[in-house]
């Protein structure tokens, strides 16, 4: 297992009406700092979705978040745009349930990822996420609307996108892993604590995007 230190947190989100959503999960974020819906001016939203943005068109997130075509990427900061070698098609499942599970290489584990060349793991079942969340080929403005869109982001409002966050801390998903993804791969850039944190402030902006 990974060391770290892992305790329960209460998570208080307050949306539309100003009224509590709950929920609680075990990991190691500090959730004290941040900022409660609409303290935040629209500037430092911004700001913070140029940062949120970074982490999203990094290819440790967009090698997964691709279009209909159903292949994934095994793309770098150098090469970008390389695809998944052996010829690998998810199908329309996603999780290569037509051809070839994700899993088949792709273990679902916690353990860390240590060994070069192995075929990264997490606590969470290998797939491309869902085709509605394509990033590859968007603008930062595209994926700003797809984001805060609930009928494109898997039905999540302000408090759904930092819940979950906090529920891939938990079980070590493919955020968490993002940030830490072992041997031999480029992380994607800040950490974890970050990206939680500009996730919040983006939020409590009302979730302002850039321009075209």
């Amino acid at each position: 297992m990974r060391p770290t230190l892992r305790f329960p947190l209460i998570v208080a989100t307050s949306l539309a009406l100003g009224t509590l959503a709950f929920a609680e999960y075990e990991h190691s974020l500090d959730l004290s700092a941040l900022p409660e819906v609409g303290t935040v001016p629209t500037k430092d939203g911004l700001a913070a979705w140029d940062n949120i943005h970074t982490v999203l068109s990094h290819p440790r997130c967009l090698n997964c978040h691709v279009g209909a075509d159903n292949v994934p990427l095994w793309g770098t900061a150098e090469t970008p745009d390389r695809i998944h070698g052996m010829a690998i098609n998810a199908g329309e499942s996603r999780i290569g349930a037509e051809t070839l599970s994700c899993n088949a290489c792709h273990q679902t584990s916690t353990r860390p990822n240590t060994t070069h060349h192995a075929a990264p793991h997490t606590g969470m079942d290998w797939r491309l996420a869902p085709v509605e969340f394509q990033w590859t080929d968007r603008s930062s403005a595209e994926i700003c609307a797809q984001m805060r869109d609930p009928a494109r982001n898997g039905g999540r409002d302000a408090a759904g996108l930092i819940d979950h966050i906090l529920h891939d801390a938990e079980l070590i998903g493919f955020i968490t892993w993002s940030f830490e993804p072992g041997a031999g791969r480029d992380p994607a850039p800040g950490n974890l604590q970050a990206h939680l944190e500009d996730m919040a402030i983006w939020t409590a902006a009302g979730m302002p995007c850039p321009e075209q």
